[in-house]
């Protein structure tokens, strides 16, 4: 009997078969980044392997390593609505997102695309380290039309922020600067999710939103950074859009890594849920993705 190697995302140990006769078991291990915080935002760093436990559908699973990252070079999605629901605050958006390019990326390692979308999705510039192109775009855009919101963020994980493989060796997020209101796209919320977690990337939102009563385009961007680990934030000022963009920039330089291999082991193709909590500390909060697509056999 031979068996296939699958991927789930995140991880998986590569074997080479020479001997036609050879049994090859299957080798399925999941990968999680996360953050852990107190109760104040303040980002907790001094952990190791057994202050953690990982438990998938209510069964504890034996964490095999774990790392506390802090320079894993990150591939950045950088999503602009430039929709006419957002003119009034689009240059002040730019000047932020440039400070964030200017703050986060590390030519060397680092790489960000930016997309723009309103009645279509337009990659403005494809992956690069090149701070001074990738700020000169941001302030070359225009808004105007609708709002392609769900089918930008479909094309920026599908095609581009997977194409660095493996996908365990980078931290991969998205940045969107949205009201939230899609009236465009052809994907829809769920499936533009689906496909950020595949893409193991975590969904920052900044809502531009500034009456201060919560929207039906806040509400849709809370649940897209919920479910893939990340944070919304309702910036009413310029001094707040900027500490947005620092506390996303601190975010990705605090972060821990686990691989485990479920058990039992499912190649069935669904959702599979996953809760990481710090042993005893009620205190503590742990942001991750809520679990993983196993892969199909």
């Amino acid at each position: 009997m031979q068996r296939r190697e699958f991927l789930a995302t995140p991880l998986a140990l590569m074997a080479q078969n020479q001997d036609p006769n050879r049994i090859i078991l299957d080798v399925f291990r999941v990968n999680f980044l996360y953050t852990v915080s107190d109760k104040k935002g303040r980002f907790v760093i001094n952990l190791n392997k057994d202050d953690f436990e990982v438990m998938e559908e209510k069964k504890q699973q034996n964490i095999l390593e774990f790392i506390a990252e802090s320079n894993l070079p990150l591939r950045l999605g950088i999503l602009i609505d430039s929709s006419n629901s957002v003119r009034d605050r689009f240059k002040f958006q730019q000047e932020a997102a440039v400070e964030f390019i200017n703050s986060v990326i590390r030519p060397r390692e680092d790489r960000a695309i930016i997309v723009s979308f309103d009645n279509q999705v337009e990659l403005r510039a494809d992956l690069t380290g090149d701070i001074d192109k990738l700020s000169n775009t941001i302030r070359d855009m225009r808004p105007g039309g609708g709002t392609a919101l769900f089918d930008a963020i479909y094309y920026a994980c599908k095609d581009k922020l997977m194409q660095d493989q493996p996908l365990f060796k980078f931290r991969r997020a998205m940045v969107i600067l949205s009201d939230g209101d899609d009236t465009q796209s052809v994907m829809t919320r769920e499936q533009a999710i689906e496909m950020a977690l595949k893409a193991d990337v975590v969904i920052y939102t900044i809502s531009t939103n500034i009456t201060r009563i919560e929207s039906e385009g806040d509400r849709i961007l809370k649940h897209m950074s919920e479910r893939t680990g990340g944070m919304t934030f309702f910036p009413f000022k310029a001094a707040d859009l900027t500490q947005s963009f620092e506390n996303i920039a601190n975010e990705l330089r605090s972060q821990y890594n686990i691989l485990y291999r479920p058990e039992p082991i499912k190649t069935d193709g669904q959702w599979h849920p996953v809760q990481i909590r710090v042993k005893g500390r009620k205190d503590l909060i742990v942001r991750a993705r809520p679990g993983y697509f196993a892969p199909k056999p």
